[in-house]
């Protein structure tokens, strides 16, 4: 008997087939963190725009998954229609499979179009990847301009993420900033008074992009992006914009008090035991550079990085170098159902 291929199936058939593989393949993901009561998913329209892109942004399933490409001609990205001054921030993403070196795709807080000078950013930046090797996840926090001291951090991910929809997550409050990996905060930023306006106070909309970032993306740019490999899509999924809406205009805040749910959260954060347990094992185990770590950049480090909560306690320090990067062969490499071998 012939073996049945997809040329063989009847018209109907093959329809139903590829229905059924763009409805349900990869669209499994864990559920949303429980973080902050009172948070629901929105559609595309209900709390976002298109910034730039033009076709390379679609809408699929009403609005509630958006698809952004990246092709020789352009990336794509999206923001709030609202301003906020703190809030929780969310979105379930599914990275570009394959071969995407150089490819960034970024979810982000940022006020840059309003403060040129004095801009505050919060970021989830994913750096691109070579067949065999992981994406790279990256953190950033910058207050007032301070670009001039960058507070990246770099994490390896034990999962792959381009198999399925993982949830990143932004918690920014007057005291503190939590960033989660599902439910797993990674990293934690904490107000002090050293800090000053280094800690972000301002306003900020909430963007997501893919972009070419060929010049630093994957591994310090030596690998750029191969149009040939075009388009990379990344997915999202599960957007939540929960925070104080600001006015454009007067740029002051709407009257949310605790009832928004986040500050409840900010003070749940400070005193959970095991999120702190599993966000010291998350640090330990997958994160790559810190430069709280880096004493070539910064010879005195930076005020915050004498607190337990910025990651320099002593058993984590000895792991990294005076680069700021993890000593080699002390990485652990995410476990790859699809790829073993490198």
């Amino acid at each position: 008997m012939e073996k049945a291929s997809f040329s063989s199936l009847p018209a109907l058939s093959l329809l139903l087939l590829l229905l059924a593989l763009a409805l349900g393949g990869g669209d499994a993901r864990p559920p949303q963190p429980r973080l902050v009561r009172g948070v629901r998913h929105m559609a595309f329209d209900e709390g976002y725009k298109q910034i730039f892109g033009d076709g390379n942004l679609a809408l699929l399933q009403d609005g509630r998954r958006i698809h952004l490409s990246l092709d020789e001609s352009t990336g794509a990205g999206f923001a709030s229609q609202d301003l906020f001054l703190h809030g929780f921030f969310s979105a379930a993403i599914k990275l570009p499979s394959y071969y995407a070196a150089g490819v960034v795709v970024a979810f982000y807080l940022s006020n840059g179009d309003t403060y040129e000078k004095t801009h505050d950013e919060l970021d989830f930046e994913f750096l691109g990847n070579v067949r065999g090797r992981e994406w790279r996840v990256q953190t950033n926090v910058y207050g007032n301009g301070s670009t001039a001291a960058g507070r990246e951090e770099r994490y390896d991910l034990p999962f792959d993420p381009t198999d399925a929809f993982h949830h990143y997550s932004i918690l920014w409050t007057r005291h503190r900033i939590i960033f989660y990996v599902d439910e797993t905060p990674i990293r934690e930023v904490v107000r002090t008074a050293a800090m000053g306006a280094a800690f972000p106070s301002k306003p900020m909309s909430v963007y997501a992009t893919i972009w070419d970032g060929s010049a630093w993306a994957t591994l310090g740019g030596r690998y750029r992006v191969n149009y040939k490999y075009a388009p990379f899509v990344a997915e999202f999924a599960d957007l939540v914009l929960h925070g104080c809406a600001v006015d454009s205009v007067e740029r002051s805040p709407s009257p949310c008090g605790d009832a928004a749910g986040y500050e409840e959260a900010d003070a749940a954060a400070a005193v959970s035991a095991p999120q702190r347990a599993a966000m010291a094992a998350f640090r330990r185990g997958h994160m790559s550079y810190s430069y709280c770590h880096d004493r070539r950049r910064y010879p005195v480090a930076l005020s915050e990085c004498a607190l337990p909560v910025a990651g320099a306690a002593d058993t984590l320090s000895r792991l990294f170098g005076p680069d700021g990067m993890k000593h080699d062969g002390r990485r652990r490499r995410p476990h790859r159902a699809r790829d073993a071998s490198s």
